[in-house]
């Protein structure tokens, strides 16, 4: 008795092929001829029939089992027919895809449109520039124009950085609160609000001795370098004014300080009196103290405004002016270059890639029309293979069923099965040869390689306009071009 006849079963025909095919990576499977014997069960179909005589002896069509190899064989012939259509339709697409007409056609175009676009931009910034270089010229005229008039041609002017200037600001800042914070120490005596009421007065009397002295010596004092002899003499009369300014009211405030200590009423009108009648009749220590602090605050705000920007007024804003219009003229030129320089490169890297793109399409093309001839070559095989599959199959049958019969055989069975061809017919309207392709290919990128030089050549015909503008309009920076 057979053991786990059930499990033996199971375990076969998991171990079967679930097809009638030997397992392969070929696009046409072939027969497996022990498979389709026992699957159509050729050998017993035949000993049955072979012992009925069937088919008769006169019989000249074939019975119904060699109809079922035969058709079995052909069926098998048509959907690899069907397969090696659908594949032929995959490489024609393919290969139109490629589209090297197309390409070599947009090659011819962009040879002449990119260079076109480059020298576009080239002349959108050399407008630019133009522009701000008669803008850089007018300023450099104007700068010439006024160190010649005042006869300053031999120093630049001294031209303050944000930081120095900020910090010069921060300073008057910084004195005008230091003054208050004394002053109001010093007249916070008699006061009737006390350190607070002090120190309001303090601000005010330290607000026109520190910031008035700025203001003065920035705008008026500084006159004095003027080669005018009017302008001159508004800063002389600046500077009288000013000495006379920080003189009266420090000693005013002196006498305030002494004045308010004993007087409540009409302070303002005794202060007055006492200044006209009296100016240094100080009978307090502190308020010689307070005049001389308010008078050396007032002496550091004069030299911070006089030292503020250069000592020579006007000198300082149309050299900011000029050299403002220089920067922005270099930065652009800058710009405008290096723009250049990413536009070339950028033009560059494509058409390295298009150059590599075509090489790559073209071993494409190659190996594309390589597997479609393969595949054709594999089919006329798996058509030799199934025709000697069908024969194969037949002689099996026709001889299991001859050694069965009683009569003699039919006719048939000695003839030789034949099947018919299915013919491959390709379509090689896109079919490209290697030879010319690679000719072809050849002479884009002899164009392409001919347009980056082009491109390279409009990189520095660009760069040497541009400095062309520099020629044009030159700089006269101490009476000679720059």
């Amino acid at each position: 008795m057979a053991r786990f006849e059930s499990l033996n079963k199971l375990y076969d025909s998991l171990r079967e092929s679930s097809h009638d095919f030997r397992i392969t990576t070929d696009p046409f499977p072939p027969l497996d001829t022990d498979k389709l014997t026992k699957s159509m069960e050729i050998e017993r179909k035949a000993v049955e029939n072979g012992n009925a005589n069937v088919p008769a002896s006169n019989a000249k069509d074939l019975d119904d089992v060699e109809r079922a190899i035969i058709e079995r064989v052909e069926n098998q012939r048509d959907d690899s027919f069907q397969v090696l259509e659908a594949q032929l339709h995959t490489y024609a697409t393919r290969l139109r895809n490629l589209d090297f007409d197309g390409h070599f056609g947009q090659i011819e175009m962009t040879n002449h449109s990119s260079v076109e676009d480059f020298q576009a931009d080239v002349a959108g910034g050399q407008d630019e520039l133009f522009m701000r270089r008669k803008d850089l010229r007018a300023t450099d005229e104007e700068l010439d124009d006024f160190r010649k008039r005042n006869r300053l041609e031999k120093r630049v002017a001294r031209v303050k950085g944000k930081i120095e200037t900020t910090l010069k600001i921060l300073f008057i800042v910084f004195i005008l609160l230091l003054e208050t914070g004394v002053n109001g120490v010093y007249l916070a005596k008699g006061n009737d609000s006390g350190l607070v009421g002090g120190i309001g007065y303090a601000f005010g009397f330290a607000f026109i001795n520190v910031v008035g002295t700025f203001l003065l010596a920035l705008f008026g004092i500084r006159q004095l370098n003027r080669r005018s002899v009017v302008l001159k003499l508004i800063g002389f009369l600046s500077l009288l004014l000013w000495l006379a300014l920080a003189i009266a009211l420090n000693l005013a405030m002196a006498h305030y300080r002494e004045i308010s200590a004993t007087a409540v009423e009409h302070i303002g009108a005794l202060v007055r009196q006492r200044v006209v009648s009296d100016p240094l009749g100080l009978a307090d220590i502190d308020s010689f103290v307070l005049f001389a602090g308010g008078f050396l605050f007032s002496t550091a705000a004069l030299l911070d405004g006089l030292f503020l920007t250069d000592p020579y007024p006007g000198y300082a804003g149309t050299y900011s002016r000029y050299l403002a219009a220089r920067v922005e003229y270099v930065e652009e030129k800058d710009h405008r270059i290096e723009r250049l320089k990413e536009i070339r490169d950028d033009h560059n890297i494509k058409i390295e890639g298009i150059i590599h793109g075509l090489s790559k399409r073209r071993k494409e093309c190659a190996a594309i029309i390589d597997a479609r001839t393969r595949m054709t070559k594999l089919f006329a095989e798996h058509q030799t293979h199934l025709e000697a599959v069908a024969r194969k199959l037949l002689a099996l049958y026709r001889e299991a069923n001859r050694a069965a019969r009683t009569e003699d055989e039919p006719m048939h069975f000695k003839a030789q099965y034949k099947m018919e061809r299915r013919k491959v017919v390709i379509d090689t309207s896109d079919d490209w040869s290697d030879k010319e392709l690679s000719e072809r290919i050849q002479g884009a990128q002899a164009e392409l390689s001919a347009q980056m030089k082009r491109i390279s050549r409009a990189f520095e015909d660009a760069v040497a306009a541009y400095h062309q503008l520099d020629n044009l309009f030159p700089e006269t920076i101490n009476g000679s071009p720059a």
